[in-house]
């Protein structure tokens, strides 16, 4: 079997559960990596959106900023920001928003904005929220990727740039969002899903070679791990092969 990185197993598992036919909305990072990967693999008519107005945006390789030319140069159709946003998104037309994260908490709020806190005078000042509240909010389900410890996964954020479950099952409907918020976490550890009844992320599965104690001590809150954990399949050698070709053509 082909060797592979705990970041090359992130990317993979990521990038399977996007399916073929699907809208994804694409965060530039990790999530963008999935992305193409899962259109140059198994979901070739998977449609990538991003929020610079590229609908159907097929890159050769990975973009470095949603206002890349290469996005443009490749998209089946290029429109306002305001068309994404206001036609595309907010009507809930899009299936998945594809997001990382800063900081993570239980209920899959995410942090893209400080560290710390006093947001006036914060430990860090991230980049903030670009698209990803609107994301978050509004498209079908939302998909997380980022790589896991205390530092990123924490009991509660310092500040919720893009609204997850909130503190629990129920609050998305009472605020009237319209998407189904975080269904799946991607790390480079294993897989993380929100618990039905409560919307508390739960362990579900585990990358080969990954035990359950790491995850829980790269957790910031006690985690809860599912009665029927499972394992992720490793990742096969047509998909590094895929992955490693995008990464190099992307350095």
């Amino acid at each position: 079997m082909t060797e592979y990185t705990a970041d090359e197993m992130m990317s993979v598992a990521a990038a399977r559960a996007l399916g073929d036919g699907m809208s994804c909305f694409v965060g530039i990072g990790l999530p963008s990596t999935a992305a193409n990967l899962a259109r140059r693999g198994h979901a070739p008519n998977l449609t990538l959106i991003y929020e610079s107005g590229c609908l159907g945006a097929k890159p050769s390789r990975l973009p470095l900023s949603i206002g890349d030319g290469e996005l443009a140069d490749t998209a089946d159709a290029v429109v306002s920001v305001p068309e994404v946003f206001n036609y595309w998104l907010q009507p809930g037309r899009i299936d998945v928003g594809f997001l990382g994260a800063a900081q993570l908490d239980k209920f899959g709020n995410i942090n893209t904005t400080v560290i710390g806190p006093d947001y006036a005078n914060p430990k860090v000042r991230l980049p903030g929220a670009g698209g990803a509240p609107e994301i978050a909010a509004s498209c079908r389900e939302v998909f997380v990727v980022l790589r896991q410890s205390t530092r990123t996964f924490v009991e509660k954020v310092d500040f919720v740039t893009s609204f997850g479950h909130g503190t629990g099952k129920g609050d998305r409907e009472r605020l009237g969002l319209p998407g189904a918020g975080p269904t799946l976490v991607v790390t480079d550890l294993g897989l993380m899903r929100p618990d039905p009844e409560t919307a508390e992320l739960t362990l579900t599965e585990l990358h080969p070679g990954v035990e359950v104690d790491q995850v829980v001590a790269a957790t910031g809150w006690k985690l809860k791990v599912a009665g029927d954990l499972g394992t992720t399949p490793a990742p096969t050698e047509a998909e590094l092969r895929i992955l490693r070709d995008l990464t190099r053509a992307s350095a």
